[in-house]
């Protein structure tokens, strides 16, 4: 797995809109023809999608940026422009999501979960979608709608049906060699693998066999669950995993005793994720050929009370035994499914309707994907148009929800790329007032006169 990569960023931007156009109809014998300005096409969508092709975050270190295509602009003859193409990128399975700040996103955990990671922007509509009986020949267009764009920290969390687990020179990297095709760097000193190797193991007769994957992750030491050594970089790579394999070494360089080894990892465990405590879990003594020979000088020692079995990865003895046990409990954890991710996306979209917030000048912050909307796709130096964007937020509630908000007159309002001063208008204010002096007579039980 050269050039393994298991953390990037990412920066997408979603296309622009194509802009509505302003066109009149220009037929022979037709004096005054209507308007007929077409459409802009929409902004293309960025969507991550979880493919198993996809084996490390390598292709975003040095190129972090994608972008959708952008909605062509709109012309004469109520012409629409084409939409923009929508951008699948493709993520290894398992990458999460987060936002610059730590905000849990998306978790894209099985083949073809997607999200959408950047929203194109909208097309502009031409001037011939503003003609009403009192505006015969509309002269302005909405323009288009920028396409989102943002930063995301992704991070990839290896998909294994099985990970093991032990202490660095344990022999891990060896055992995956032998039972899988994988070919890990291999040594007789610690930290030998400094990145996680995959193999698959394939169980039983052609036709009726158990496949499974192997996850060999890098050596933990004591401590990684407060990320030494790199520990919470490796550990997070056994979250997904069915079924954990606990390695401890028969003969240890250090002489660490089997039983306090094993300790240790299920407390590195435990603190990192204590429902990891509670997955199935085989306890197994490695390099059982070179253990220290039992106290009578006949051979070596019986089986540790600690381990469940015990195996060679150098002679083989024991290897059939654990791969015929691992197919066992992956076949019964897949049943389980019990650490199968729903693919579940966090995603907390612009509010549809209109909020207001207090702005860091102590003014008044509009809110709200369609107030925002109205005032960025219109043209706010043709009369006719600003009219028709003061109807528009009237209709959405923004002077109701200013008012309900608290704003008074003279009070700096922000909506969007508009910076205004508010004055609330005085035939709305006699209209608020008669609607109350009329609540009030009719909580009186009397009429208004």
């Amino acid at each position: 797995m050269s050039g393994f990569v298991d953390e990037a960023q990412i920066h997408v931007k979603a296309g622009d809109g194509g802009a509505g156009v302003v066109a009149f109809r220009r037929e022979p014998y037709v004096t005054r023809g209507g308007p007929d300005g077409g459409d802009g096409g929409r902004g293309g969508d960025v969507w991550l999608v979880a493919d198993p092709n996809q084996a490390s975050l390598l292709g975003f270190r040095d190129h972090p940026h994608r972008r959708g295509g952008d909605g062509k602009h709109g012309s004469g003859r109520q012409k629409h422009g084409a939409r923009g193409a929508d951008l699948d990128v493709q993520v290894p399975v398992g990458t999460t999501v987060r936002g610059l700040d730590g905000a849990a996103l998306a978790d894209l955990g099985r083949p073809g979960d997607r999200w959408l990671a950047a929203r194109g922007g909208r097309g502009g509509r031409g001037n011939a979608r503003f003609l009403t009986n009192a505006r015969r020949a509309p002269a302005f267009a909405e323009q288009a709608e920028a396409g989102e764009e943002a930063w995301y920290d992704i991070e990839l969390k290896l998909v294994a049906d099985v990970a093991l687990v032990g202490f660095p020179n344990a022999g891990k990297s060896t055992l995956i060699s032998r039972i899988s095709a994988a070919k890990p760097k291999i040594a007789d000193y610690p930290f030998t693998t400094l990145q996680p190797n995959l193999g698959v193991v394939r169980v039983g007769q052609v036709g009726d066999e158990t496949e499974f994957v192997v996850a060999d992750i890098p050596g933990l030491v004591e401590g990684a669950a407060d990320g030494r050594g790199l520990g919470h970089r490796f550990l997070r790579h056994i979250e997904r995993a069915r079924v954990l394999v606990l390695l401890v070494d028969l003969a240890p360089l250090d002489a660490r005793a089997v039983g306090e080894q094993l300790d240790v990892l299920l407390s590195e465990l435990g603190r990192y994720r204590p429902e990891l405590l509670e997955r199935p879990r085989i306890v197994v003594g490695s390099k059982s050929d070179a253990q220290p020979a039992a106290a009578d000088g006949n051979g070596p020692r019986g089986l540790s009370t600690v381990t469940d079995m015990e195996i060679s990865a150098v002679t083989g003895a024991g290897l059939a035994a654990l791969t015929g046990r691992l197919a066992e409990l992956v076949v019964a954890a897949r049943a389980d499914d019990d650490t199968a991710t729903d693919g579940l996306v966090i995603h907390r979209p612009l509010a549809e309707g209109v909020e207001i917030g207090r702005a860091d000048d102590g003014g008044w912050v509009v809110g709200g994907r369609a107030a925002l909307r109205t005032v960025a796709l219109s043209d706010l130096t043709d009369e006719d148009a600003v009219d028709y964007v003061q109807r528009r937020l009237q209709r959405l509630g923004v002077e109701r929800a200013l008012a309900r908000a608290g704003v008074r007159d003279g009070d700096t309002v922000h909506l969007g790329p508009v910076t205004f001063t508010y004055h609330r208008d005085e035939a709305a204010a006699l209209a608020a007032e008669a609607g109350a002096r009329k609540g009030e007579w009719q909580r009186r039980g009397r009429r208004p006169r």
